[in-house]
């Protein structure tokens, strides 16, 4: 639980979200906290991982300068131990996910929320998770290239009912209704206006001075305000939109033009949502209608387009539904629960979980999970090392036993004797690495219900590969970072004369 400043609480297990709400002053600390947020945005899981493996890198580089072996001599060792860690994953470890059938990607989704506060609901929320990544697939024209955009996955959070009613809803939702009663509630064939500007009664800028001589002046005025409004509605209407959002006001005398012209306008929508709408109707956000000419208008051009925009009800709120969008197919997951507090760290999970899925779906490769990888690892580089005759040979030892931080860690998470279960799997990964015939036991990770070792391929614990690469390649870069500093100067800020 982390309370700030002004009392706002977070409740989380997420590495990133904890390092993010830190208040670090320590130089060495922040290159932590930022290699953290680096692997959430590259991989969006396995941020904790890549900072425990950090931090342990540094430690035994530490013991090993006190053994007066110099940083360049740990550098080269753990540069070198980095490359062969990510060749030996890539040819010996990573399992095409071709070769093991369907359930992979529910299986790693409910790898990624094992972890988090809806995996005891795993089953239910990783059946959403790959729907939801699923429905967004895209092609992109130019490379071919099939894509997953999280960002075309909307999550709503709403109050009331239980986690387990939480569902997936077809569409761009928006957290709001129509702007007035008077509106259509379905459009078919929608033209959407995306819009950064004030719809309200036009009014004169602060500075500008009017002098009138006749009251009757006055009026016209006011009038000529109204019909600057109107002229402006009118603009977007007759370029062809039928759906207007906008993220600022739009105040009652604008809505009758929307009202009496058929079309659906919303007001005061978030910029984030405007900008996914955009993208994903394939629109763009108009923030005036002024031209080169200095004049108004409106270029059609600037509309997007999704088959239909609908107003539902859902938990006791109105959604505007946006389906079926020209560039990217939206969808919306409504995430039901008892607080703020739990449905932020849902919201949390659910994007580890939906970038876990996409890295699966885009790489086609996935790596056997429960601490598998790095005790694989930890036993190949120990070997590897003893080939070299140079300095480097300490410091790939050291990289090889740093790895086992993580098994241990799993172990001593789930209260089970992390020594006599890592000394079983190293066994294991020993075996299969020097006796032919036995390669599939590369595969063995920790089963931390029954504190035992057991295949975890077959049990359904995989990881996409590239999460394990970038861990190991981010935490590395980030050792080597901190190595390379021999000092620290701080540089003060000059007293002012007052000061003196």
């Amino acid at each position: 639980m982390l309370v700030d400043d002004i009392g706002d609480v977070t409740i989380t297990n997420d590495g990133a979200t904890i390092l993010k709400l830190l208040e670090v002053e320590h130089p060495a600390a922040k290159i932590l906290v930022e290699l953290a947020e680096l692997q959430d945005q590259e991989v969006g899981d396995g941020t904790t991982s890549v900072v425990i493996v950090a931090a342990e890198l540094l430690r035994r580089a530490n013991e090993l300068v006190r053994q007066k072996i110099h940083p360049t001599s740990i550098i080269g060792g753990y540069r070198l131990a980095m490359r062969e860690a990510v060749k030996y994953v890539e040819s010996h470890l990573a399992i095409p996910t071709s070769s093991l059938g369907a359930d992979t990607l529910m299986a790693a989704a409910k790898t990624a929320m094992s972890s988090k506060i809806v995996g005891a609901d795993s089953d239910f929320y990783g059946r959403i998770v790959v729907d939801a990544v699923s429905a967004v697939k895209s092609v992109d024209p130019d490379t071919g290239r099939v894509r997953y955009p999280v960002s075309a996955i909307n999550i709503l959070k709403a109050h009331g009912k239980s986690a387990k009613e939480s569902r997936l809803l077809d569409g761009y939702a928006l957290n709001m209704g129509r702007a007035a009663q008077g509106m259509a509630k379905s459009l078919k064939g929608a033209r959407i206006a995306c819009l950064d500007m004030n719809l309200q009664k036009a009014r004169m800028h602060f500075g500008v001075q009017v002098l009138v001589s006749d009251p009757k002046e006055l009026e016209k005025i006011r009038e000529r305000e109204l019909d600057i409004t109107r002229e402006r509605i009118q603009k977007i209407i007759d370029a062809g939109a039928n759906v207007i959002l906008t993220t600022k006001g739009i105040d009652d005398t604008a809505l009758k033009y929307f009202v009496e012209a058929g079309a659906i306008a919303c007001r005061r929508v978030p910029k984030d949502d405007l900008r996914r709408v955009a993208k994903a109707t394939g629109g763009s956000i108009v923030m005036t209608l002024a031209d080169m000419d200095g004049n108004e208008t409106f270029d059609p051009a600037n509309l997007g387009t999704a088959e239909e925009v609908v107003e539902e009800s859902v938990a006791d709120n109105d959604m505007i539904m946006i389906r079926g969008p020209r560039n990217t197919r939206a969808v919306t997951v409504l995430l039901r629960g008892a607080n703020d507090y739990m449905l932020d760290e849902m919201d949390r999970s659910l994007h580890d979980a939906f970038c876990i899925v996409k890295r699966v779906l885009e790489n086609e490769q996935v790596v056997a999970g429960g601490g598998a990888v790095e005790t694989a690892l930890s036993v190949y580089l120990e070997s590897f090392a003893t080939t070299l005759g140079s300095r480097e040979q300490m410091a790939i030892a050291e990289f090889a036993d740093a790895l086992l931080v993580i098994p241990k860690t799993l172990a001593v998470n789930a209260a089970k004797d992390a020594t006599e279960l890592v000394a079983k799997l190293r066994a294991h990964h020993y075996t299969a690495q020097t006796k032919p015939g036995q390669e599939q036991l590369c595969r063995m990770g920790l089963d931390l219900i029954e504190g035992s070792i057991r295949d975890n391929v077959a049990a359904g614990v995989v990881e996409p590969a590239l999460s394990k690469t970038k861990i190991i390649q981010f935490a590395t870069e980030a050792a080597i970072t901190i190595l390379r500093i021999d000092d620290l100067i701080r540089l003060e800020a000059e007293p002012t004369e007052g000061e003196e």
